[in-house]
């Protein structure tokens, strides 16, 4: 929308002009299978494997550590649930999964799956900054561990959490270290040659690529069970039809993220800074959410006592603002964020926060005008609850 403000990146970016161009060549012409042996089946393979090696060069990773998924769902499905598989069969020992309460539930759910399969479900605890206190966690990671599970930045909150310290621990005890990095990538420095983690996820449409698309990196020896069956590809890793077209996409788009990481977390966080002080300002007993601990630029998490979240979404919506809740993957609920609980937000102020993110689409010409709008959402979202009182 030309009038509009799109302050939802966090969910979904939109998809980079270099993206589309690199991808759309194999959306055409250079259309064959990669599993197939005749020409247009080599062109596949061979942009294939390109595109794997400049994903794993983006990670510090070797080629062959990585293997292509659908997206963020998928990588910390099989991240939790196929590597603990792999582990239990090897080490009938460990059997337990620890990870913080604040996780997407991506992971939350494939921990109840492990669970549900006679594993045990471990939270690591969280200070009230969204941080896993690291001290209180060493004791929760054990000779019974077999994955542990890290967001490595916050996708309702922006918090940054202490993986390489959670990692250490993870390695000391014998375990595997998984960490989901889809809001992660692009925005903090990424080289699993400096940290220890074992398997790391990360998701295209978080990039300026196609939604759909997304990557694993699985650093050799980590034992790994799949979770689909069907044929020999990704190494037999992930069976299916590879989406060559979508591959290429992620890899230019890792790329271009790599390369304006550093600027990007400048200009967010003037941005996001900006935004917070014009709030306060208008609504001076407005929450910013974790303001107190290390966070991402791009996530702002804000509530207003008194309001509500699905109306203060209305209102910013019908003022041409797109914002959220928390996370896209929740839409719908009218339930209070499981990550604000988990940081002991009391449930009624959770039930007003706003979490709004930004990306390309945004600048500082925005920032008066979300402002306004936030604080006009506030007292006419504040009038309707009295009335209803």
């Amino acid at each position: 929308m030309a009038d509009g403000i799109y302050l939802d990146h966090a969910a979904t970016t939109p998809v980079k002009p270099a993206v589309l161009a690199a991808m759309q060549a194999y959306l055409g012409d250079r259309f064959g299978n990669p599993s197939s042996m005749h020409r247009w089946g080599r062109e596949a393979r061979a942009a294939l494997d390109e595109a794997r090696e400049r994903v794993a060069a983006c990670l510090g990773a070797r080629g062959d550590e990585v293997l292509f998924t659908s997206g963020g769902t998928e990588g910390d499905n099989t991240a939790v649930v196929g590597i603990w598989r792999a582990v239990r069969a090897a080490q009938p020992g460990r059997i337990a999964v620890a990870c913080s309460p604040s996780e997407h539930k991506a992971v939350l759910e494939a921990a109840h799956e492990v669970a549900r399969e006679g594993g045990v479900e471990r939270h690591l605890p969280l200070r009230p900054t969204g941080e896993v206190d690291v001290a209180a966690a060493g004791p929760m990671i054990g000779p019974d561990t077999a994955v542990v599970s890290l967001m490595w930045i916050n996708n309702e909150v922006g918090t940054v959490q202490p993986v390489p310290a959670i990692a250490a621990l993870a390695k000391a005890a014998g375990a595997v270290m998984h960490t989901d990095a889809v809001q992660a990538f692009g925005k903090v420095a990424i080289d699993v040659r400096a940290v220890p983690v074992d398997v790391l996820t990360i998701s295209g449409h978080k990039l300026g690529a196609p939604k759909g698309i997304g990557a694993l990196y699985v650093r050799r020896g980590t034992p790994y069970a799949p979770l689909l069956v069907g044929g020999s590809q990704e190494r037999g890793r992930r069976p299916g039809t590879e989406n060559v077209a979508a591959a290429v996409a992620l890899a230019t788009a890792c790329e271009l993220a790599v390369a304006e990481r550093e600027a990007e977390w400048t200009r967010t966080a003037r941005l996001r800074d900006a935004l917070e002080a014009a709030i306060r300002a208008r609504v001076p007993d407005a929450v910013i959410h974790g303001a107190s601990g290390p966070r991402a630029p791009h996530i702002t998490n804000v509530s207003a006592p008194g309001a509500g979240t699905e109306s203060l979404l209305m209102s910013l919506d019908l003022a041409g603002i797109a914002a959220s809740g928390g996370s896209a993957c929740q839409s719908g609920s009218v339930n209070p964020s499981h990550v604000l609980s988990a940081m002991g937000v009391p449930a009624e102020l959770a039930g007003s926060a706003v979490r709004m993110s930004f990306g390309v689409l945004n600048g500082p010409d925005d920032v008066a005008r979300i402002a306004e709008a936030y604080a006009d959402a506030v007292a006419k979202s504040r009038q309707f609850a009295a009335l209803l009182g």
